[in-house]
């Protein structure tokens, strides 16, 4: 299969069964039971949905809707430092639905979508994540979920006192109590609650991967997708209490304080996480802890939660994923060369390897390379992608249901500095081309980069495989991975091959843990 094109049939074919799609009933109306939504890009929207209330560092409880709801209208986003012109609220727990149609009769696959920003930033109501069109052309139900965040969904304060017995996973949970709201309402949206796919990109990515570990999530989800995003293992308590305990310190509070924890302004929390984290430096970290009751287990140490070995799997990362949050503009890469390349790339890895003797191998492997194609390759390969390699060959070895790799290579046409980066498939999974902050371009590339992808992600929604017949699974030693181009897909084994050998001469250091 090594090298083998899909075809200009395949493409089409995948085009073909986009447009395809039902549109929506004429005169389908814009209310399930007693939500009202509204018509948009051809299907039924229905916003700001609640599925959970939450007293501070508690366990969200579930809400169901008393009297009539008007759901035409986002909720506000979880208290965050970014986004700032968003609305934001503790009171977040709310989703988001698009669907073709509200005949339960259906039974839809349903694609439930959570945002990234690494736990502590971010939010569904971003309009590239919007549903509408996924829902449209995919023919299936979206559902995009919000849910706390930072210190206030992931802050570990057990150490205060077991009514915070909850409070390292409380994020987590919050998704898990949007699945189960999912369970139990989407068949009056036109969802089949039987089959059930979530996905996400970067830190949405991270999410499911733990989700996979969870017991409470055991069976809300039938298929998976992660885009940029991996969880190998989750925060020690030890660290975990540390970084705590940099935040109470950065509020001023004594080091017990819980009270005035509990009292503390939501903006007042979200201005101290800039305190200085204790483990790895930066802005203090919070994300998920091995608590032993919710998350028993790290999701993929020392193997595969077998939980989730039933589960198939999409696996996903983008070529240069470091190009996003490292400007080749700024003032990292200005005056970068061969005297400070080792330097400007030891900070930005997360596997201790000898920094000079890492690039002495890239030169020595790539001669043509520039000082800058080798720090966004090894800063990308040293950084993130190991926890997807791990995530991959730990299915693999465990003989779970197939997993499926994929490496998105188009460059954006909309800026030529930034290759593929962190967040580049994103439109193309939605459909949002034209969403302000897409860096995908509407040309014909763009296009069918969307195809090949949104067929893959609802075809696993659907049927349990991607839509794509070439894509041979993941299994060692081959590690199958489809190479996503500007409009073409190509079938490839183990394509990074000496950079995955390389990065794995040292243990992989999952950033929080």
């Amino acid at each position: 299969m090594s090298g083998a094109d899909l075809t200009r049939r395949s493409l089409l074919g995948v085009g073909a069964a986009l447009m395809a799609t039902p549109a929506l009933a004429k005169g389908a109306d814009p209310r399930v039971g007693r939500f009202t939504g509204l018509r948009e890009q051809g299907v039924l929207a229905f916003k700001g949905i609640r599925y959970g209330r939450a007293q501070r560092f508690a366990r969200a409880v579930p809400m169901v809707a008393d009297g009539a709801v008007k759901a035409q209208d986002f909720a506000p986003i979880a208290p965050q430092r970014g986004n700032p012109d968003l609305p934001q609220s503790e009171d977040c727990l709310f989703l988001n639905i698009w669907t073709p149609d509200s005949n339960p009769a259906a039974k839809r696959a349903v694609m439930v979508y959570f945002h990234g920003g690494a736990y502590s930033n971010g939010t569904v109501t971003d309009p590239l994540t919007h549903g509408g069109r996924l829902a449209a052309s995919g023919d299936v139900v979206v559902v995009t979920v919000n849910h706390r965040l930072n210190a206030l969904g992931y802050a570990w304060l057990k150490p205060l006192g077991g009514r915070f017995a909850n409070s390292g996973n409380l994020g987590q949970l919050d998704l898990i109590l949007a699945l189960e709201w999912v369970r139990d309402n989407i068949a009056g949206f036109g969802g089949d609650p039987g089959k059930v796919m979530v996905f996400g990109q970067s830190g949405g990515g991270a999410k499911i991967a733990t989700l996979m570990a969870m017991p409470a999530a055991d069976g809300l989800f039938h298929s998976a997708a992660t885009m940029s995003g991996q969880q190998v293992v989750a925060s020690g308590p030890g660290n975990a209490w540390k970084r705590t305990q940099a935040l109470i310190a950065a509020l001023g509070l004594q080091p017990g304080d819980a009270e005035g924890l509990l009292a503390m302004p939501s903006e007042r929390i979200v201005e101290a996480l800039t305190a200085t984290d204790p483990i790895m430096g930066g802005a203090v970290y919070f994300g998920p802890v091995l608590d032993m009751t919710n998350l028993p287990r790290h999701p993929f140490w020392p193997d595969a939660a077998p939980q989730s070995n039933h589960i198939p799997m999409i696996l996903g990362n983008t070529r240069e994923e470091t190009r996003a949050f490292i400007d080749p503009r700024g003032a990292k890469l200005k005056g970068l060369g061969w005297d400070n390349l080792a330097d400007r790339v030891l900070p930005e890895i997360k596997i201790d390897l000898d920094v000079d003797w890492v690039v002495a191998q890239y030169r020595a492997q790539y001669p043509d390379w520039s000082p800058e194609q080798i720090f966004y390759s090894a800063t990308t390969a040293g950084r993130s992608w190991p926890g997807q390699v791990i995530e991959a060959d730990a299915r693999a070895q465990a003989g779970a249901a197939a997993t499926w790799v994929y490496q998105l290579d188009r460059p954006s046409p909309i800026d030529p500095l930034r290759g593929a980066a962190h967040t580049d498939d994103i439109p193309y999974v939605f459909g949002t081309l034209d969403a302000p902050g897409s860096m995908s371009g509407t040309d014909a590339g763009a296009r069918a980069t969307r195809d090949i992808m949104m067929q893959a992600f609802a075809g696993l929604a659907k049927t349990g495989v991607p839509g794509l017949a070439e894509w041979s699974p993941y299994r060692l030693p081959d590690r199958a991975t489809l190479v996503v181009g500007d409009g073409t897909a190509t079938a490839l084994n183990d394509p990074r091959r000496w950079e995955r050998e390389l990065w794995a001469k040292a243990p992989y250091v999952q950033p929080g843990s």
